[in-house]
Parts: structure tokens; sequence; C-alpha cells
């Protein structure tokens, strides 16, 4: 019967005149290698792609007897038993994802001579170092949301000094994976690796917004003459995006306010201030209470935050006016969602999870008050912030508002006010747009007591 192999009977296999190839039944793949002058090695055999494949992975570590034993497993390096099983698990992993651990190796030896051959570039020419170059003298005077492709890489504003880049926590997207390569070692075969990886974990949508962020970055270094050109360039976004249509029901929206108010400051706060107040995410996020004008209640959102580059007057109603006044203040800086104090919130893929949570407990809950089993009770489908300023908008449309002064609550520059209106448009809706806020507000209460009927007649008849 086959046995899988032992330390002691690797010691004691003898070579033959020719090469010898010895299976361990411990570890499927896993071969004992004897050559005829008596060198013991370890290989891995696996099929890829439909071909037989070998991965070399190294000499075999019989011992010494003076505590020199291999502390970690290590391709190319002396292994013993446990060591060769254990890299050709971790090899046996690749090929279930689809890649070849064999052609991995080739080009990461490929690479570190590269990196020896290149020395003086590992400085300058790092990924890292050109990401650092290309956020600081092109993303931050070209683009308002530089933040969001930095995050997307793996850097962040420094919280001590936002003018300062950090790496963050995790490398991000690239920076874990390529932050030590030079950004002359990037290959097309690379990107789409990354890419492939990103979406086999479920986030397409993220795979595309990495590329458009890379592609940028490669781009510039391309122009630069950093590099000669673009790993980025024929690569296509994996995903095809769809224009998002998804609003949130009345019982959806009650739920959504509900959780908020469970997972508590400061996301909870910031989620109501979006429902209330309609803004996008970053504008309500990054709120500075130097912007609120407490003499009339309105705030005045700088062209820099804008996303389209125009100062916006947001009345507040009175419930979001109040939402506001109950909140603590942290810091020197003046940001009304802060944790450090010195910068505004972020985290919010997170933030997003802990709501979902909290809003499949109350769901369940809810399910048990009304005789249900707690297992009966569903996820909210599938939502995002963004979708709750669509919401209001179409909920607002439902009260009777007209579209212009939707519109310019919004901040829309297109639709009513596209073209030659556009240009000679110049009324300001205020009042208009604080009684839409209002009425807003009000629906949005009624939703939450659950006293809809009542309420929506008044808001109307108001009107």
């Amino acid at each position: 019967m086959a046995k899988p192999l032992t330390p002691l009977a690797i010691k004691n296999a003898k070579p033959d005149v020719e090469r010898r190839e010895i299976r361990d039944y411990g570890c499927q793949g896993l071969y004992l290698v004897i050559q005829p002058s008596g060198a013991k090695s370890w290989a891995f055999r696996y099929r890829f792609a439909g071909a037989p494949k070998k991965l070399t992975i190294g000499p075999v570590y019989i011992g010494s007897g003076k505590g020199d034993e291999p502390e970690a497993a290590e391709i190319d390096q002396p292994n013993t038993l446990a060591g060769a099983r254990e890299l050709a698990i971790a090899a046996a992993r690749q090929v279930a994802k689809g890649i070849d651990p064999a052609n991995s190796k080739f080009r990461e030896r490929v690479a570190a001579r590269q990196r020896a051959e290149n020395a003086e570039l590992l400085d300058r020419d790092t990924v890292e170092a050109v990401a650092r170059l290309f956020i600081e003298k092109h993303a931050k005077a070209k683009t308002k949301s530089w933040d969001q492709a930095a995050r997307l890489i793996g850097l962040k504003p420094d919280p001590e000094d936002p003018s300062k880049l950090l790496r963050s926590e995790n490398g991000g997207e690239v920076l874990s994976r390529w932050g030590s390569r030079t950004v002359h070692e990037i290959t097309r075969r690379d990107v789409h690796e990354l890419l492939d990886r990103i979406v086999s974990r479920g986030a397409p949508v993220t795979a595309n917004r990495v590329l458009a962020a890379i592609r940028k970055m490669f781009g510039w270094a391309a122009s630069r003459d950093i590099i000669t050109v673009s790993p980025c360039i024929g690569v296509t976004p994996p995903t095809a995006e769809i224009s998002r249509d998804r609003i949130l029901t009345d019982d959806e929206l009650r739920l959504v306010w509900r959780g908020a108010t469970a997972i508590g400051w400061p996301f909870g706060p910031m989620v109501q201030e979006l429902i209330l107040t309609l803004q996008r995410r970053d504008e309500v996020s990054g709120m500075a209470r130097k912007e609120l004008k407490p003499q009339d209640h309105n705030w005045i959102i700088p062209k820099e935050r804008t996303k389209n580059g125009i100062e916006h007057e947001v009345p507040m109603s009175s419930a979001a006016w109040a939402l506001l006044q109950g909140l603590p203040k942290i810091g020197k800086a003046g940001f009304v969602f802060t944790v450090t104090g010195e910068t505004p919130v972020s985290g919010f893929s997170r933030a997003k999870d802990r709501l979902d949570a909290e809003i499949l407990k109350i769901t369940r809950a809810d399910a048990v008050q009304a005789g249900k089993r707690p297992d009966e009770a569903e996820p909210l489908p599938h939502w995002t912030l963004h979708d709750l300023r669509r919401t209001g908008a179409s909920g607002m449309a439902r009260l009777g508002i007209q579209l212009p002064v939707i519109e310019k609550i919004l901040n829309h520059t297109s639709g009513s006010f596209r073209g030659v209106a556009g240009v000679y448009q110049r009324h300001s809706f205020s009042d208009e747009k604080r009684k839409a806020m209002e009425a807003w507000a009000s629906f949005v209460q009624s939703v939450v007591s659950d006293t809809r009927a009542a309420n929506v007649i008044a808001l109307r008849g108001g009107k």
C-alpha cells in the first residue's frame, strides 16, 4: 500500500543510475526527486490548461541536528518535508484560482533580476514612488476626486498634515501587490491579473475604478518619460456598468433611517443628513461648520467641493438643522462629521456593512414581533448611499414638486438648465428650494413614524 513520505524515508532514499521521482502520498502532486549524484530536491506536478506542468520547489533539507532547521518554507531554499508540503498546497491553491505557479515563479525570477540590474531605480521608480508623484503633481491639481484615486491605489492623506500622503494600512488595491516593484516591470498581463482578482472577490465595479486610476497614473508616467508605454493600453474595463435606477421604497427608507439611528455617531447622523439634504456623499461627509449659515439655516457648499465646480446653496429644513445642532463638536478643523477632529469621516464601505447588519437585525426583530420566525426576514436588496439621493428626487416628484426645483436642489446643470436655458436662467429658486426641502423632510418624518397618509395630503396641500 502506498504510504506518505517520512523524514527518515527521505534521508535513507538512495540514488539510482537514472533520475528518480518518489511520490509523496501525504500531499497530492508532491514528489521527492533524487539525482544519480545523490542530490535531492522537491517538485510539484500538476496540470494547467490541459497540459502537465512542474514547479521546482527547491532542495531537500535533511537536517544536521544542530538546530538550523528553516524557520519558514520558501521556494528555491532547502525545505523539510513539512515545508515542501506547505509550498505544494499553496501552489495547488494557485492552480485552482487559474494561476500557473511555475510561470509565476519564472516571472518573479525575471523581476528579481531586473531589480538587481536596475538597483538605482528601486527608490525612484517603484510603483509607490510614481503613485505619490502622480497624486501630488497631477491628480491633486486636476481632479476633485484625487483622494478616491489615492485610496484605490493605496495612499491616504496624513491626518496630522493632509498635504502629505501615507500608505494605507492594507496597501489598497495596487500597492498591496505592486508597491515594491518598479513601474518598468508592470505588464499588461499584471494589470489583467490584478483586475481579475478584484472581480473574483465580488467587486467588479471596484475593478473598473482601479483600472481608471492606474490608467491615468501610467499614462501620466508615460507622458513624463518615466516609462516608455503604459501597460494599460488595450485593457478594457472588466465589467459593463449600467446606469443605476434603484429607488428605495418608503418601508426601505424607514429601515435605513432606523438602522442609521442604531449605528449612531458618526455615520448614523451622516446617513440621515444624506436623506434630508439629498446632497452627495462626499459633500455631506466633508461638511464644515464654516459652510453653515445659522442666520438663515443655509448650507453653502463651496465650488471646490461640488462635482460641477459651482457653489451650491442648500436650504436646510428644520429637521436637518436640528439634527446638526445635536452633534458633538470634535477638534479645531471644523468638520461636522469627524472622528479625529482633523479630517472628515472615511471608511464608507465598512460603515455601510455595519448599517446593513443593523437593518437586518431590525428586520428580524420586526418579524418576531409580527409572529414570524426571524430567519424568514430577508436582507435589504442591494442599495448604495447614492440611491438615497435618487430616492429623494423621486420622492419630491411624488409630492408634486416641480422638476426645475428638484434639479436646483441636486445642483444639476443638465436637464432643465442645459444649453441656452442655463446661460440666461439666473433665478436662484431659493424660496422654492426651501419649501421643497421642508416638504421632503416632513415626508421623511412621516415615513419614519409611519403616518404617511395624513402627512402626504398636508404636504401637497401646502405646495
